[in-house]
Formats: structure tokens, C-alpha cells, sequence
């Protein structure tokens, strides 16, 4: 927990430099924090627009909407995200939209503290320790058994190849960096568009794809 000032003005942030409460987001909050973000320009009209269609989807929903739906309706390809987020859609876009994708109607920092409690999800005799968003807790844990099972419990069809080569790509990528490539850098290593995560992975890019993969960003 911190917080980030801008324009004397305090916002309270996680240690990822996430808004702890959505409705205290302004605008120049994310005016104030798009240099971090990779933005060095000011802000244009396609950045506000984005941001204000995370926003609504939030509010009508109470959840951050996905990035294929991001390219889907806002009609942008993968390489129009990259350029104006340059930091990913995740820690870029939604970030500066004061939102996370973990947000679901309240902030997990207002839940009860018993609600927090890691669940234990056995998967044929081997127990696999998950938090309370159904994210893997220890990624060293992780086995292609759990994969299937969490895909299942997604209500995903079986799991074909260009799957598992989007999870080995994405546990590659963790071994090796300590760090989950974000949606763009994915998408370029496997040659595929953001619509093609929405059709492998209805339930997103991180709740789904990375997800599987017993991987969390927070």
C-alpha cells in the first residue's frame, strides 16, 4: 500500500501502482501517472476514449473488460494498443482508468479479511493452493493437470495446441524473465491478434490465458 500526489492531490495505490479505490479516480490521475506508464506525451482524444470505455464497461458490469473487447469495439488492432499503451492494456490502459482486472464490483482491499483466506482446490490426489480470484498462489506448483482442470472449471472446450503453446509460451517467459509478458508481446511472439485471444481464451487475457498458465500479476 502507498499513495501517488499529483497536483496536491493524494490517491491511494497497491505496491503496483493500482488506484485501491476506483471512485477516487479523476482525470488527473491518470494525467499524473501516464509518465509511468510510458506515456511521455500528453494524453489525446483515442487515450480518453479508451479510458472511458473501461470505465462504463465497469460500471455496467462491474468488471474490467477484456482486451479483445477493447479491439472489438473500439475498432483498434494490436499495434494501435501497443502505441498508445506502450506499457500493456493491464498496466497501461486500465491502470490509468483507476481499474484493475481483479476489480469485480469492490476492490478486493474491501473485502473481509476471511474472504482473502487461499483456497485449496484438489486436482486427482495433488492440492494446488489458490487465492480467492481462482489465481494459482505458488506458479512452481503448476502442472499441465492443473492447466486442463482450471480450463474445465472455465467451461472452455478441450485445450488444442495453439492453447498450449500460448500457456508454454507464457510459463517460458515467467522462468525465464520472473515477469508475465504482457497481452502485446504474446500476441507478436505467437502471431496471432487480440481477437484470437478472445476466441481461445473467452474469459480474457489474464483471467483466462494467464490464469492457466498458474501465473498472477498481483
Amino acid at each position: 500500500m502507498g499513495s501517488f500526489v499529483y497536483k496536491d492531490k493524494v490517491y491511494e495505490i497497491d505496491e503496483n501502482g493500482f488506484l485501491l479505490k476506483p471512485e477516487q479516480w479523476d482525470e488527473d490521475f491518470a494525467r499524473g501517472m501516464a509518465p509511468n506508464v510510458g506515456i511521455r506525451e500528453e494524453l489525446t482524444h483515442e487515450h480518453w476514449c479508451i479510458m472511458s470505455f473501461i470505465r462504463n464497461a465497469f460500471s455496467e458490469t462491474g468488471r474490467c473488460p477484456m482486451i479483445h473487447q477493447i479491439g472489438k469495439d473500439c475498432g483498434l488492432k494490436l499495434q494501435d494498443l501497443k502505441k498508445l499503451f506502450p506499457s500493456g492494456y493491464l498496466r497501461g490502459a486500465c491502470k490509468l482508468a483507476g481499474l484493475t482486472y481483479l476489480d469485480e464490483e469492490v476492490h478486493s482491499s474491501w473485502l473481509p479479511s476471511k474472504r482473502l483466506i487461499a483456497a485449496t482446490v484438489p486436482i486427482q490426489e495433488r492440492k494446488y493452493r489458490v487465492n480467492i480470484r481462482g489465481f494459482l498462489l505458488d506458479p512452481l506448483s503448476w502442472d499441465e493437470e492443473y492447466a486442463v482442470f482450471k480450463a474445465e472449471e472455465l467451461k472452455m472446450p478441450a485445450l488444442t495446441e495453439k492453447h498450449w503453446q500460448i500457456i508454454r509460451f507464457l510459463r517460458e517467459q515467467f522462468e525465464k524473465n520472473g515477469t508475465i509478458p504482457t497481452a502485446y508481446e504474446t500476441c507478436e511472439a505467437n502471431q496471432i491478434e487480440i481477437e484470437d485471444v478472445g476466441l481461445l481464451f473467452p474469459d480474457g487475457y489474464h483471467r483466462g490465458a494467464v490464469k492457466i498458465a498458474g501465473l498472477s500479476d498481483r
